[in-house]
């Protein structure tokens, strides 16, 4: 079977839906990597640039290079080989409004690019399309945690392995203490 932005479409938000979007599943992650590692690899080499004209293929191009990418490659590097093309494309669509078209939970995959960005400015621009561009849900929250991660580091202490980078004491410290968690809590905790 030759999959398409509109497999990818039904495939990620009918049949994993939105109870199955953050799970650490080894099942889907392997049932992604079977049938869309091919289209995963085109996105990384350019060749799927042209799914940017439309709404419903960019937004499949954003899930293929942002989604996809971290359950195909779990644990790995490569998880962030196309998060650069990922946040392009996500700039190009919302400078188009072809977030606003879609609705529901749905629509936080056009900013999710810019949380997983390791450069701040990104970050703001995430926290800023969650508050402007989507209303309710935990959305807005995770974004300020993703970012105070980024202000206090750098980057995300939790990708160091991954990347094959040095923690630093600050980085360890963080991480033994609860790392991401930490950091949620506490701003939920200040409100």
């Amino acid at each position: 079977m030759q999959e398409t932005a509109q497999t990818i479409l039904s495939f990620w938000t009918q049949q994993i839906g939105p109870e199955g979007w953050y799970l650490a599943d080894e099942g889907i992650d392997a049932e992604i990597s079977e049938r869309f590692g091919l289209l995963w690899q085109d996105a990384l080499a350019g060749r799927l640039d042209h799914w940017m004209r439309s709404e419903e293929r960019a937004l499949a191009l954003l899930l293929l290079t942002d989604q996809f990418s971290r359950n195909m490659h779990r644990g790995d590097g490569a998880s962030f080989a196309t998060d650069g093309l990922a946040r392009r494309v996500a700039r190009v669509c919302v400078a188009r409004d072809w977030d606003l078209a879609v609705q529901g939970p749905v629509r936080q995959f056009f900013y999710l690019p810019m949380m997983h960005s390791e450069f701040l400015s990104d970050q703001e621009q995430g926290v800023r399309w969650f508050m402007l561009r989507m209303e309710g849900g935990d959305n807005l929250i995770h974004a300020r945690a993703h970012r105070q991660v980024i202000r206090d580091y750098g980057r995300f202490p939790y990708r160091n392995a991954a990347l094959g980078r040095r923690s630093t004491q600050a980085e360890l410290a963080y991480l033994e203490a609860g790392g991401y968690r930490q950091t949620l809590n506490a701003l939920q905790a200040a409100g």
